[in-house]
């Protein structure tokens, strides 16, 4: 028989819980839901669905509701866009902040493959909090004119939470004509994103970073721009992403959205709070530990270095302690690689190895964050004790 405990779960970046009001219109439309490609009344039904939470959606972005093209979630969006736009182009140079998650990151390397195009992928330097500044794109812009294709450099960093002017970065980018894209997967429903504003040509985002189901997000992208798809079918989503449309996910999607938005700066304030607490608890408890990035951030995001620990070993510790957090990107868990975000920003591969990423959500209380302080100074003294011993064992048997 399975059982289940209590846990302080910060590990919202990764994925957070859904929130009530979008199980109960997930249910709802699951119940009730055609296919929404069908011409009879549950397909029209189905469709109607489907149409207005792409225009409550399109609201709360700042763009076009004919913009929004529905996706699987972060990834798939990422793909679409840097591939898609990078095979459109008439250049051949595409760059990516060091930073960006690995879905822009391997797309990127994808194209600079013969597969790929073999395109000219350029990776542009971040400041010392993580954020790619409009100069080094001015400076890119300048050295290959026209040949740029496509920018990309996120709104907010998964890892650290470091915000980037995303808009000053485009509009350095546009003095080349290139496409800009942002992954914003980390940012929509936590602090305000509008399309139209950021002069962006693509912006992605998924629905379980905000609240609602995992496996469904969308891709904005803007009607005048080239893009070609990288997948083939029905011709669905402006032909650019062909397949059945996930419609009770949708419908919850957009649930979830319009409630993030109406607490988003109530929520954005308490969460701020929860992390500055964090942190400074985090500090005292354990002295040399090192808080990374800084300036404009997420609220709900912190990241810290703890010197001599491995940072697998500080997450069992943790979890054992009923505190679940993680090393960073839940994307690459499980991969035995140091932070490629941390190295950017100039860390060594030690250093990298040894952080923690605890990041807070909706439902993220006083008592989680006062359980992560409390556990975290015996967890780091015997994750370094621990380290010390394989260091041991290692020379020994050298």
């Amino acid at each position: 028989m399975l059982t289940t405990r209590t846990a302080h779960y910060l590990d919202h970046a990764a994925t957070t819980p859904m929130r009530p009001a979008a199980i109960a219109a997930y249910a709802e439309a699951a119940a009730t839901v055609g296919n929404a490609s069908s011409l009879h009344g549950a397909g029209r039904r189905a469709r109607r669905r489907l149409e207005e939470a792409r225009e409550s959606l399109a609201a709360h972005l700042g763009c076009r509701p004919s913009e929004v093209v529905f996706t699987s979630g972060g990834t798939e969006s990422d793909n679409l866009a840097v591939l898609g736009q990078a095979a459109a182009a008439a250049g051949d140079v595409v760059a990516v902040g060091a930073t960006e998650h690995h879905s822009v990151l391997d797309s990127a390397a994808h194209l600079a493959t013969d597969r790929g195009g073999g395109m000219d992928v350029r990776v542009l330097p971040v400041d010392r909090h993580g954020a790619v500044t409009p100069g080094s794109v001015h400076d890119l812009v300048a050295e290959v004119g026209p040949r740029l294709a496509l920018v990309a450099a996120m709104v907010g960093n998964n890892e650290i939470g470091t915000l980037t002017d995303v808009a000053a970065v485009s509009a350095a980018a546009s003095a080349a004509g290139a496409a800009v894209h942002t992954d914003a997967v980390q940012a929509v429903g936590h602090v305000p994103v509008d399309f139209g504003a950021l002069g962006v040509t693509s912006l992605s985002l998924s629905a379980h970073k905000f609240g609602g189901p995992l496996g469904v997000g969308a891709l904005l992208i803007d009607r005048g721009a080239d893009c070609l798809p990288v997948g083939f079918g029905g011709g669905q989503e402006r032909d650019l992403r062909s397949g059945s449309v996930d419609v009770p996910g949708v419908v919850a999607m957009a649930v979830a959205l319009d409630e993030a938005v109406r607490e988003m700066a109530s929520e954005a304030r308490r969460l701020e709070r929860l992390r500055d607490r964090l942190v400074a608890g985090i500090l005292a408890e354990v002295p040399d530990a090192i808080a990374n990035g800084g300036g404009d951030r997420l609220p709900g995001i912190a990241n810290l270095t703890f010197p001599g620990c491995s940072g697998e070993s500080l997450i069992l510790l943790l979890d054992a302690a009923g505190v679940e957090c993680s090393t960073g990107s839940a994307c690459t868990a499980g991969v035995a690689e140091p932070s490629h975000v941390l190295l950017a920003l100039g860390a060594g591969e030690a250093a990298a190895r040894s952080s923690l990423r605890l990041s807070l959500g909706y439902t993220t209380t006083e008592d989680d964050v006062a359980a992560a302080v409390a556990a975290l100074g015996p967890a780091a003294e015997r994750a370094r004790v621990a380290g010390l011993g394989l260091m041991r064992t290692e020379a020994t048997a050298s």
